[in-house]
């Protein structure tokens, strides 16, 4: 998608898949947490702006180069990858710390109809911020803005198994493996692997 014709495009893609209610505006937020020495402290959780991506491109280029945890083509032009992380989904979120970019996430509906009252998510987390506890963050916020507009749950489609520290912390933040899908992810170096399936309820029994 490009220019105006793809950005239209992708709005009324976004509109057939919303759930029972119209998306509250997202709010940008503070969140704070406890991290070891040498990691963030606090960070700021805010909506992603265009302007914003043009930071968050090489983080996007990285990850898509690395081939280890997220199924895009390395050769993605910016265009195409911004309509995917931002236009098609209905919220998208940056992390920052004092303006240096953590990472980014964005939000959408899992499926339209029937389907639309559970959510998906792709996270992010820029390579100099790794292992500070980013992801956990976004993680947290996502589910609060999750049931703020109304998805009663989450599911990650695709969850590369050998990225074990994903998957741990997912495990830890209440998802479980509900599938497993047989060697369906390329890896650059591990050659094919198998997906999971995660999912978390966020209705009653889903709370935190």
């Amino acid at each position: 998608m490009e220019g105006v014709g793809g950005r239209q495009a992708a709005m009324v893609a976004r509109a057939s898949m919303v759930p029972t209610a119209v998306f509250p505006p997202p709010r940008a937020r503070i969140v704070g947490f406890t991290a070891p020495h040498g990691c963030p402290t606090m960070i700021t959780i805010r909506p992603m702006t265009d302007d914003d991506f043009e930071r968050f491109w090489p983080t996007f280029q990285a990850v898509a180069a690395a081939r280890e945890t997220y199924a895009y083509d390395p050769a993605l032009t910016k265009e195409a990858a911004r309509a995917l992380w931002i236009d098609l989904p209905a919220y998208t979120f940056l992390a920052e710390e004092e303006g240096e970019l953590l990472g980014s996430y964005y939000l959408k509906p899992n499926a339209a109809g029937p389907g639309a009252h559970v959510c998906n998510c792709g996270y992010m987390v820029a390579p100099a911020a790794r292992g500070k506890g980013v992801a956990r963050r976004m993680c947290e916020h996502s589910l609060q803005v999750a049931r703020e507009a109304g998805f009663l749950a989450m599911q990650f489609n695709s969850v590369v198994s050998t990225n074990v520290a994903a998957v741990a912390l997912w495990k830890k933040m209440g998802f479980d493996v509900v599938g497993t899908l047989p060697r369906a992810y390329r890896h650059r170096t591990l050659g094919y692997v198998d997906c999971f399936v995660m999912y978390r309820w966020l209705g009653e029994a889903g709370a935190v």
